[in-house]
Protein backbone atom coordinates (compact mmCIF):
# COMPACT_ATOMS: atom_id res chain seq x y z
CA UNK A 1 0.00 0.00 0.00
CA UNK A 2 2.83 2.38 0.89
CA UNK A 3 4.55 1.58 -2.41
CA UNK A 4 1.35 2.39 -4.32
CA UNK A 5 1.01 5.74 -2.52
CA UNK A 6 4.65 6.64 -3.20
CA UNK A 7 4.29 5.66 -6.86
CA UNK A 8 1.18 7.83 -7.13
CA UNK A 9 3.04 10.78 -5.59
CA UNK A 10 5.86 10.44 -8.09
CA UNK A 11 3.35 10.20 -10.94
CA UNK A 12 1.34 13.22 -9.79
CA UNK A 13 4.41 15.31 -8.93
CA UNK A 14 4.41 18.53 -10.96
CA UNK A 15 7.59 17.85 -12.90
CA UNK A 16 6.85 20.69 -15.30
CA UNK A 17 7.11 23.32 -12.55
CA UNK A 18 10.20 21.72 -10.99
CA UNK A 19 12.10 21.28 -14.26
CA UNK A 20 11.18 24.76 -15.50
CA UNK A 21 12.45 26.30 -12.24
CA UNK A 22 15.67 24.28 -12.51
CA UNK A 23 16.09 25.41 -16.12
CA UNK A 24 15.74 29.08 -15.15
CA UNK A 25 18.35 28.66 -12.40
CA UNK A 26 20.79 26.98 -14.82
CA UNK A 27 20.26 29.76 -17.35
CA UNK A 28 20.81 32.25 -14.53
CA UNK A 29 24.07 30.52 -13.57
CA UNK A 30 25.27 30.89 -17.15
CA UNK A 31 24.40 34.60 -17.12
CA UNK A 32 26.08 35.00 -13.73
CA UNK A 33 29.22 33.52 -15.29
CA UNK A 34 28.91 36.00 -18.17
CA UNK A 35 28.57 38.83 -15.66
CA UNK A 36 31.43 37.75 -13.37
CA UNK A 37 33.59 35.23 -15.28
CA UNK A 38 36.52 35.52 -12.86
CA UNK A 39 34.38 34.92 -9.75
CA UNK A 40 32.83 31.72 -8.36
CA UNK A 41 29.28 33.06 -8.02
CA UNK A 42 27.94 30.75 -10.74
CA UNK A 43 29.48 27.69 -9.09
CA UNK A 44 27.98 28.63 -5.73
CA UNK A 45 24.63 29.09 -7.49
CA UNK A 46 24.70 25.52 -8.81
CA UNK A 47 25.73 24.14 -5.42
CA UNK A 48 22.90 26.15 -3.88
CA UNK A 49 20.54 24.63 -6.45
CA UNK A 50 21.27 21.17 -5.00
CA UNK A 51 20.40 22.41 -1.50
CA UNK A 52 17.27 24.15 -2.78
CA UNK A 53 16.08 20.98 -4.54
CA UNK A 54 16.39 18.99 -1.32
CA UNK A 55 14.33 21.64 0.51
CA UNK A 56 11.72 21.74 -2.27
CA UNK A 57 11.30 17.94 -2.31
CA UNK A 58 11.07 17.82 1.49
CA UNK A 59 8.24 20.37 1.49
CA UNK A 60 6.54 18.92 -1.59
CA UNK A 61 6.24 15.42 -0.08
CA UNK A 62 5.08 16.82 3.27
CA UNK A 63 1.43 17.57 3.96
CA UNK A 64 1.05 21.33 3.57
CA UNK A 65 -2.03 21.27 5.84
CA UNK A 66 0.09 20.17 8.79
CA UNK A 67 2.59 22.91 8.05
CA UNK A 68 -0.24 25.45 7.89
CA UNK A 69 -1.36 24.26 11.32
CA UNK A 70 2.04 25.14 12.82
CA UNK A 71 2.17 28.45 10.92
CA UNK A 72 1.98 30.54 14.15
CA UNK A 73 5.12 28.80 15.46
CA UNK A 74 6.97 29.34 12.15
CA UNK A 75 5.78 32.94 12.10
CA UNK A 76 7.11 33.55 15.63
CA UNK A 77 10.42 31.94 14.71
CA UNK A 78 10.65 34.24 11.68
CA UNK A 79 10.06 37.31 13.85
CA UNK A 80 12.82 36.16 16.21
CA UNK A 81 15.22 35.96 13.25
CA UNK A 82 14.23 39.46 12.09
CA UNK A 83 14.87 40.81 15.58
CA UNK A 84 18.22 38.99 15.71
CA UNK A 85 19.30 40.78 12.53
CA UNK A 86 19.06 44.09 14.39
CA UNK A 87 21.34 42.91 17.21
CA UNK A 88 24.97 44.07 16.74
CA UNK A 89 27.30 41.11 16.48
CA UNK A 90 24.61 38.86 15.04
CA UNK A 91 23.27 40.89 12.15
CA UNK A 92 25.57 41.73 9.24
CA UNK A 93 25.53 44.95 7.27
CA UNK A 94 25.99 44.58 3.51
CA UNK A 95 25.62 47.51 1.06
CA UNK A 96 24.28 49.70 3.85
CA UNK A 97 21.54 47.26 4.94
CA UNK A 98 21.68 45.27 8.17
CA UNK A 99 19.62 42.38 6.80
CA UNK A 100 21.83 39.28 7.09
CA UNK A 101 22.78 36.85 9.84
CA UNK A 102 26.24 35.29 9.77
CA UNK A 103 26.35 31.51 10.02
CA UNK A 104 29.79 30.27 11.18
CA UNK A 105 31.31 28.19 8.41
CA UNK A 106 28.28 28.57 6.13
CA UNK A 107 28.30 32.23 5.08
CA UNK A 108 25.19 34.29 5.75
CA UNK A 109 21.46 34.18 5.13
CA UNK A 110 18.77 36.83 4.79
CA UNK A 111 15.82 36.13 7.14
CA UNK A 112 13.48 38.56 5.36
CA UNK A 113 13.50 36.23 2.33
CA UNK A 114 12.39 33.24 4.38
CA UNK A 115 9.87 35.03 6.63
CA UNK A 116 7.64 35.46 3.58
CA UNK A 117 6.85 31.74 3.81
CA UNK A 118 5.32 31.76 7.34
CA UNK A 119 3.55 35.04 6.47
CA UNK A 120 1.94 33.29 3.49
CA UNK A 121 0.97 30.32 5.70
CA UNK A 122 -0.47 32.60 8.40
CA UNK A 123 -2.57 34.52 5.90
CA UNK A 124 -3.77 31.28 4.27
CA UNK A 125 -4.60 29.80 7.67
CA UNK A 126 -6.64 32.81 8.78
CA UNK A 127 -8.37 33.64 5.51
CA UNK A 128 -8.65 30.04 4.28
CA UNK A 129 -11.67 29.26 6.44
CA UNK A 130 -15.00 28.85 4.71
CA UNK A 131 -16.78 32.16 4.35
CA UNK A 132 -20.15 33.26 3.02
CA UNK A 133 -19.74 37.04 2.86
CA UNK A 134 -17.24 39.84 2.26
CA UNK A 135 -14.41 40.65 4.64
CA UNK A 136 -15.19 42.52 7.83
CA UNK A 137 -13.11 45.38 9.20
CA UNK A 138 -11.86 43.10 11.99
CA UNK A 139 -10.58 40.53 9.49
CA UNK A 140 -8.95 43.26 7.45
CA UNK A 141 -7.24 44.61 10.57
CA UNK A 142 -5.94 41.17 11.58
CA UNK A 143 -4.53 40.65 8.08
CA UNK A 144 -2.76 43.99 8.29
CA UNK A 145 -1.27 43.05 11.69
CA UNK A 146 0.00 39.68 10.36
CA UNK A 147 1.79 41.49 7.56
CA UNK A 148 2.64 44.68 9.45
CA UNK A 149 4.76 43.20 12.25
CA UNK A 150 7.47 41.67 10.02
CA UNK A 151 7.32 44.69 7.72
CA UNK A 152 8.01 47.00 10.67
CA UNK A 153 11.09 44.95 11.60
CA UNK A 154 12.32 44.98 7.99
CA UNK A 155 11.81 48.74 7.92
CA UNK A 156 14.28 48.98 10.80
CA UNK A 157 16.78 47.14 8.58
CA UNK A 158 16.37 49.94 5.99
CA UNK A 159 15.78 47.30 3.30
CA UNK A 160 13.09 48.99 1.21
CA UNK A 161 13.37 46.41 -1.57
CA UNK A 162 12.39 43.49 0.65
CA UNK A 163 9.79 45.62 2.39
CA UNK A 164 7.93 46.23 -0.88
CA UNK A 165 7.88 42.53 -1.79
CA UNK A 166 5.67 41.80 1.23
CA UNK A 167 2.83 44.07 0.11
CA UNK A 168 1.37 41.82 -2.64
CA UNK A 169 1.10 38.90 -0.20
CA UNK A 170 -1.76 40.56 1.67
CA UNK A 171 -3.17 42.22 -1.46
CA UNK A 172 -3.69 38.85 -3.21
CA UNK A 173 -5.29 37.27 -0.13
CA UNK A 174 -7.69 40.18 0.34
CA UNK A 175 -8.64 40.19 -3.34
CA UNK A 176 -9.43 36.47 -3.22
CA UNK A 177 -11.30 36.81 0.09
CA UNK A 178 -14.18 38.90 -1.24
CA UNK A 179 -12.93 42.26 -0.04
CA UNK A 180 -15.49 44.98 -0.69
CA UNK A 181 -14.84 46.68 -4.02
CA UNK A 182 -15.26 50.14 -2.54
CA UNK A 183 -12.27 49.38 -0.31
CA UNK A 184 -10.21 48.38 -3.35
CA UNK A 185 -11.26 51.52 -5.21
CA UNK A 186 -10.52 53.70 -2.18
CA UNK A 187 -7.02 52.25 -1.78
CA UNK A 188 -6.22 52.67 -5.48
CA UNK A 189 -7.45 56.27 -5.53
CA UNK A 190 -5.55 57.04 -2.31
CA UNK A 191 -2.32 55.55 -3.73
CA UNK A 192 -2.57 57.38 -7.05
CA UNK A 193 -3.64 60.71 -5.60
CA UNK A 194 -1.48 60.50 -2.50
CA UNK A 195 1.82 59.50 -4.13
CA UNK A 196 2.83 63.04 -5.19
CA UNK A 197 1.78 64.43 -1.82
CA UNK A 198 3.64 61.70 0.06
CA UNK A 199 6.75 62.39 -2.04
CA UNK A 200 6.63 66.13 -1.34
CA UNK A 201 5.98 65.70 2.39
CA UNK A 202 8.73 63.06 2.74
CA UNK A 203 11.26 65.31 1.04
CA UNK A 204 10.29 68.36 3.09
CA UNK A 205 10.34 66.40 6.36
CA UNK A 206 13.70 64.84 5.55
CA UNK A 207 12.31 61.28 5.58
CA UNK A 208 13.36 60.80 1.96
CA UNK A 209 16.89 61.98 1.38
CA UNK A 210 20.34 60.97 0.20
CA UNK A 211 20.69 58.17 -2.31
CA UNK A 212 17.04 57.08 -1.87
CA UNK A 213 15.80 60.50 -3.00
CA UNK A 214 18.32 60.73 -5.83
CA UNK A 215 17.44 57.32 -7.22
CA UNK A 216 13.78 58.33 -7.39
CA UNK A 217 14.71 61.62 -9.06
CA UNK A 218 16.67 59.67 -11.68
CA UNK A 219 13.40 58.07 -12.78
CA UNK A 220 11.35 61.27 -12.55
CA UNK A 221 13.87 63.44 -14.39
CA UNK A 222 16.41 61.23 -16.22
CA UNK A 223 17.71 64.03 -18.47
CA UNK A 224 19.02 66.06 -15.54
CA UNK A 225 20.21 63.09 -13.49
CA UNK A 226 23.82 62.85 -12.40
CA UNK A 227 24.96 59.88 -14.47
CA UNK A 228 28.19 59.60 -12.48
CA UNK A 229 26.54 59.92 -9.09
CA UNK A 230 23.35 58.39 -7.74
CA UNK A 231 22.04 57.88 -11.28
CA UNK A 232 25.01 55.72 -12.23
CA UNK A 233 23.32 52.36 -11.54
CA UNK A 234 20.19 53.19 -13.55
CA UNK A 235 22.09 54.75 -16.44
CA UNK A 236 24.59 51.89 -16.77
CA UNK A 237 21.79 49.33 -16.61
CA UNK A 238 19.88 51.08 -19.40
CA UNK A 239 23.04 51.26 -21.52
CA UNK A 240 23.70 47.57 -20.88
CA UNK A 241 20.15 46.60 -21.93
CA UNK A 242 20.48 48.70 -25.08
CA UNK A 243 23.83 47.12 -26.01
CA UNK A 244 22.16 43.73 -26.48
CA UNK A 245 20.05 44.74 -29.46
CA UNK A 246 17.93 42.00 -30.99
CA UNK A 247 20.15 38.92 -30.54
CA UNK A 248 22.77 40.02 -28.01
CA UNK A 249 26.29 41.41 -28.05
CA UNK A 250 28.70 39.73 -30.50
CA UNK A 251 31.80 40.56 -28.49
CA UNK A 252 31.36 39.13 -24.96
CA UNK A 253 34.83 40.30 -23.85
CA UNK A 254 33.90 43.96 -24.26
CA UNK A 255 30.47 44.16 -22.68
CA UNK A 256 29.32 46.59 -19.99
CA UNK A 257 29.34 43.84 -17.38
CA UNK A 258 32.70 42.28 -18.30
CA UNK A 259 34.34 45.72 -18.33
CA UNK A 260 32.98 46.37 -14.80
CA UNK A 261 30.81 49.34 -15.76
CA UNK A 262 27.60 47.71 -14.48
CA UNK A 263 27.40 47.44 -10.65
CA UNK A 264 26.17 44.19 -9.08
CA UNK A 265 25.67 42.49 -12.48
CA UNK A 266 25.33 39.00 -10.95
CA UNK A 267 22.49 39.93 -8.59
CA UNK A 268 20.42 43.10 -8.88
CA UNK A 269 21.10 43.64 -12.59
CA UNK A 270 21.16 40.08 -13.91
CA UNK A 271 18.28 40.95 -16.27
CA UNK A 272 20.40 43.70 -17.82
CA UNK A 273 23.21 41.16 -18.35
CA UNK A 274 20.69 38.79 -19.95
CA UNK A 275 19.55 41.56 -22.29
CA UNK A 276 23.15 42.32 -23.23
CA UNK A 277 24.22 38.74 -23.91
CA UNK A 278 21.03 37.32 -25.46
CA UNK A 279 19.29 40.44 -26.71
CA UNK A 280 15.59 41.17 -26.97
CA UNK A 281 14.88 37.60 -28.08
CA UNK A 282 16.59 36.14 -25.02
CA UNK A 283 14.66 38.43 -22.69
CA UNK A 284 11.39 37.41 -24.33
CA UNK A 285 12.24 33.73 -23.85
CA UNK A 286 13.11 34.34 -20.20
CA UNK A 287 9.88 36.22 -19.55
CA UNK A 288 7.96 33.51 -21.43
CA UNK A 289 9.52 30.92 -19.11
CA UNK A 290 8.35 32.90 -16.10
CA UNK A 291 4.89 33.17 -17.66
CA UNK A 292 4.74 29.38 -18.18
CA UNK A 293 5.85 28.76 -14.59
CA UNK A 294 3.33 31.18 -13.11
CA UNK A 295 0.51 29.95 -15.35
CA UNK A 296 1.14 26.37 -14.27
CA UNK A 297 1.11 27.42 -10.60
CA UNK A 298 -2.21 29.19 -11.15
CA UNK A 299 -3.56 26.00 -12.73
CA UNK A 300 -2.43 24.06 -9.64
CA UNK A 301 -4.22 26.62 -7.47
CA UNK A 302 -7.46 26.08 -9.40
CA UNK A 303 -7.14 22.32 -8.83
CA UNK A 304 -6.60 22.74 -5.09
CA UNK A 305 -8.85 20.64 -2.87
CA UNK A 306 -9.39 23.42 -0.33
CA UNK A 307 -9.39 27.18 -0.09
CA UNK A 308 -6.29 27.23 2.11
CA UNK A 309 -4.19 25.49 -0.54
CA UNK A 310 -5.47 27.82 -3.22
CA UNK A 311 -4.51 30.87 -1.15
CA UNK A 312 -1.03 29.46 -0.48
CA UNK A 313 -0.30 29.06 -4.19
CA UNK A 314 -1.90 32.31 -5.35
CA UNK A 315 -0.09 34.34 -2.69
CA UNK A 316 3.20 32.82 -3.85
CA UNK A 317 2.29 33.63 -7.46
CA UNK A 318 1.44 37.24 -6.55
CA UNK A 319 4.74 37.66 -4.73
CA UNK A 320 6.76 36.26 -7.65
CA UNK A 321 4.97 38.43 -10.23
CA UNK A 322 5.57 41.56 -8.19
CA UNK A 323 9.24 40.74 -7.62
CA UNK A 324 9.82 40.07 -11.33
CA UNK A 325 8.08 43.35 -12.16
CA UNK A 326 10.26 45.29 -9.72
CA UNK A 327 13.55 43.80 -10.91
CA UNK A 328 12.83 44.15 -14.63
CA UNK A 329 11.48 47.69 -14.13
CA UNK A 330 14.64 48.55 -12.21
CA UNK A 331 16.87 47.16 -14.98
CA UNK A 332 15.19 49.09 -17.81
CA UNK A 333 15.07 52.39 -15.91
CA UNK A 334 11.33 52.49 -15.21
CA UNK A 335 11.67 52.03 -11.43
CA UNK A 336 14.24 53.21 -8.86
CA UNK A 337 17.09 50.89 -7.91
CA UNK A 338 15.95 49.21 -4.69
CA UNK A 339 17.94 45.98 -4.66
CA UNK A 340 15.28 43.36 -5.41
CA UNK A 341 16.68 40.10 -6.87
CA UNK A 342 15.20 38.44 -9.94
CA UNK A 343 13.68 35.13 -8.73
CA UNK A 344 15.72 32.05 -9.68
CA UNK A 345 18.10 34.16 -11.80
CA UNK A 346 19.99 36.43 -9.39
CA UNK A 347 22.95 35.06 -7.46
CA UNK A 348 22.22 34.41 -3.80
CA UNK A 349 21.28 31.27 -1.87
CA UNK A 350 18.70 32.95 0.38
CA UNK A 351 16.52 34.13 -2.49
CA UNK A 352 16.78 30.88 -4.46
CA UNK A 353 16.18 28.67 -1.42
CA UNK A 354 13.13 30.68 -0.34
CA UNK A 355 11.71 30.51 -3.89
CA UNK A 356 12.17 26.73 -4.12
CA UNK A 357 10.57 26.26 -0.70
CA UNK A 358 7.59 28.27 -1.95
CA UNK A 359 7.44 26.10 -5.10
CA UNK A 360 7.59 23.04 -2.83
CA UNK A 361 4.46 24.25 -1.04
CA UNK A 362 2.68 24.71 -4.37
CA UNK A 363 3.60 21.17 -5.46
CA UNK A 364 2.49 19.82 -2.07
CA UNK A 365 -0.94 21.38 -2.61
CA UNK A 366 -1.08 19.93 -6.11
CA UNK A 367 -0.12 16.43 -4.89
CA UNK A 368 -2.98 16.41 -2.39
CA UNK A 369 -5.75 17.63 -4.65
CA UNK A 370 -7.46 14.21 -4.51
CA UNK A 371 -7.07 13.78 -0.73
CA UNK A 372 -10.04 14.43 1.54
Amino acid sequence: MVAIIQKRKIRDFDWFVALLAIGIVCFGAWEIHNAQPTETFWQKQLIGLGIALVAMLTIAFSDYRRLVEIAPLLYLLGLVCLVAVLVPGIGMKINGHRAWIRLPGAGQFQPSEFVKIPVVLMLAKYFGKHRSGPLTRKELLIGCVILGVPMALILLEHDMGQLLTYIPLLAVVLFLSSVRMWMVAAVLVACIAGAPLAYAVSVRAGLLRGYKLERINVILDPENADKRGFGYHTWQSMVTVGEGGLLGSRDPEYTQSSLKFLPEPHSDFIFAVTAETTGFVGCLLLLASYALLLTRLITDARRSRDRTGMLVIMTIVGGLIFQIFLNVGMAVGMLPVIGVPLPLMSAGLSSMLATFIAIGFAISVQLRRFVN
